[in-house]
């Protein structure tokens, strides 16, 4: 199990799942969904952006066409992170940027992804216990 000063390249999922901008937001989900994945760097070389899920959902909610281009609906510039870099550094980073996916980059090119989620199941130092149900001392959402 990695810990906290670990490099990125141990904990990262390799490869990235990739999609061109010109590809359609209908494309992007199905791509989304077939491979159980949260999102898409979009580039094939270079990072261009990423597109999320959220982004998705977003622009359905929006109700924008489903054949509207990734280009149209991905964040740019990407906050991304080196390989060598520790996995705290990739936590602040995600932290200071308000991102939950983290590509990892080398020569411009992304080779792979870290994620909020991997974080929080690889980081114990930082797991939060959840309680099944709620402590009987606990009245109206308050404790003491």
């Amino acid at each position: 199990m990695p810990e906290q000063d670990s490099n990125v390249e141990e904990l990262m999922t390799s490869p990235v799942q990739t999609v061109s901008p010109e590809a359609t937001m209908a494309q992007a989900a199905r791509l989304l969904d077939e491979n159980s994945i949260g999102s898409l760097i979009v580039g094939e070389g270079r990072i261009e952006g990423i597109i999320t899920e959220t982004d998705i959902v977003a622009a359905v909610g929006d109700t924008r066409d489903p054949s509207t281009p990734v280009s149209d609906l991905m964040s740019d510039p990407v906050v991304s992170i080196q390989r060598h870099e520790t996995l705290r550094a990739a936590a602040e980073r995600m932290g200071h940027n308000g991102v939950k996916k983290l590509p990892v980059v080398e020569d411009g090119s992304a080779v792979g992804i870290v994620t909020t989620t991997d974080l929080a199941l690889h980081l114990p130092d930082y797991e939060v216990k959840m309680a099944h149900q709620a402590e009987p001392d606990i009245v109206d959402g308050e404790f003491e």
